[in-house]
This record gives structure tokens, C-alpha cells and sequence, in this order.
């Protein structure tokens, strides 16, 4: 009987042996914590170019139809409607710092914030109120702030140079229609009966009589209607693509 070779007997003798497995480097660094989720919507709000650009825009374009019919009007008997909220008044850092902390909306934070009267006014809030002023228009500003922080609201407007003849804050139900209505009928005190020409604003409700199932409306003339992707009526709205 033959004998292997000893360098062959002893490279099988090897490829039985059993390597025990050898265990891992522990990393000298921790790993990265994980990022909060990007708020894509209040990005875009504090950010971008695009948004300072439709508002620039919009408020541009409705001075200049408010200065087209200007000369059909007569002062003070009239009068510009604006929401506060992400129209006049730049909100985005309230949303920021509630997506910072995995939060969102409550009552509570959000009455905090307004006594904090640390909104900014949105581009172009301020010449196109001014603008109104010059014209011989009133600046009214109807909001669905409460009326338990409407003197914060106040004081907020005014530290960001938005001048309003009169504030109408929530005191009943959010429908602002009833509020129009006093506007124009002399319904306000210290204000008589106005007429009024444009209603400004960033949520459908904004505007009289329209809703997220009628939004047909004068826009572009009596209308003018300001970009907000972080909240508004619309978030309840169902997708097409979901229906059955």
C-alpha cells in the first residue's frame, strides 16, 4: 500500500481543522443618530425662493388692480379684507419648532405662540397695506386667532408694520362670513359701513361664501389667494386616487 506524501497528508490533515471565526472590531466612532423626518412643506415656507416669489408677486399684482380701480372709489368708505395667518403674518417657525419636537398643532402651543407676538410679516404684506393706506382704503384684517389673544394679534401686526383700521378675531363659531358681513353693513364699532373691494387670504375660507366644495370665485379681480402647503381646509380633502 502506498503512503501520501507528507506534505499532502498534512494539507488534508489542515482542511479538517476547524478555524475558530474571529470577532468583529468593535467601530471607535458611535454610528450617526438618526435624523428627524424633513418637513418638505415648512422647508419650502422658510426657504425657498419660489415661495418669497409668489407672494412678492401676488401682493404686486394686487396693488395694481386695486390702483386700477382707485380712481372709482370713495375714501374711507372702502375697504381691504386680509386673513393674518401665512398671509400677513409668516407663522413658520411655530411650525418648525413643533416638528422639531415631533408635534404638531395644539391649542395649547399654539396660544403660546401668539403671546409671544413673534410672527413676521410675509414679503410684500407690508407695502401692499401701505399701499391701501395711500389709496384711501382701510385695512381690515379678519382672523380665526381667539379673541383671548386678539390683543397680542394686535400688538403683532403692529410691530411687523402691518397697519389695520380694525381686527376682528374668532369670539364664536370659525365661519368668518358673519364678520364680512359686519364689515360691510357697519356692523363694526368705530368702523360705519364700508365697501369692500378685495378680500385677501391663504385658505379657500378666506374668501365669502366659499369652501372647499365651492371654490369658484373672483380670482385674480375681488380675490387674491396666497400659497400654504404647511396646513389649511384642504388637509381633509380626499385623494381621487383613493376613492373606490
Amino acid at each position: 500500500m502506498s503512503r501520501l506524501p507528507l506534505a499532502l497528508l498534512a494539507l488534508f490533515v489542515a482542511g479538517c481543522t476547524t478555524v475558530a471565526p474571529v470577532a468583529p472590531v468593535a467601530p471607535t466612532t458611535p454610528p450617526p443618530a438618526a435624523t428627524p423626518p424633513t418637513h418638505l412643506e415648512i422647508q419650502w415656507t422658510r426657504t425657498s425662493a419660489e415661495h418669497a416669489a409668489l407672494f412678492e408677486q401676488t401682493y404686486r399684482l394686487a396693488s395694481e388692480h386695486l390702483r386700477a380701480v382707485a380712481d372709482t372709489l370713495t375714501a374711507p368708505a372702502w375697504a381691504v379684507i386680509l386673513d393674518a395667518d401665512e398671509t400677513v403674518l409668516d407663522n413658520s417657525l411655530y411650525q418648525r419648532e413643533r416638528a422639531a419636537i415631533g408635534e404638531g398643532y395644539s391649542a395649547e402651543s399654539w396660544d403660546a405662540w401668539v403671546r409671544r407676538e413673534a410672527a413676521t410679516a410675509l414679503p410684500g404684506a407690508v407695502a401692499f397695506t401701505e399701499e391701501v393706506a395711500r389709496l384711501g382704503g382701510l385695512v381690515v384684517i379678519v382672523t380665526n386667532r381667539s379673541e383671548a389673544t386678539c390683543g397680542q394679534t394686535r400688538a403683532n401686526l403692529t410691530s411687523a408694520s402691518i397697519m389695520a383700521a380694525a381686527v376682528l378675531c374668532q369670539t364664536g363659531p370659525s365661519d368668518k362670513n358673519p364678520r364680512f358681513e359686519a364689515v360691510q353693513t357697519g356692523g363694526v364699532p368705530g368702523l360705519g359701513a364700508v365697501r369692500v373691494v378685495m378680500w385677501v387670504g391663504d385658505n379657500i375660507r378666506d374668501f365669502p361664501a366659499l369652501s372647499q366644495t365651492a371654490s369658484a370665485g373672483d380670482f385674480g379681480g375681488r380675490f387674491w389667494v396666497l400659497p400654504n402647503p404647511m396646513y389649511g381646509s384642504w388637509d381633509r380633502n380626499p385623494d381621487p386616487a383613493d376613492a373606490p
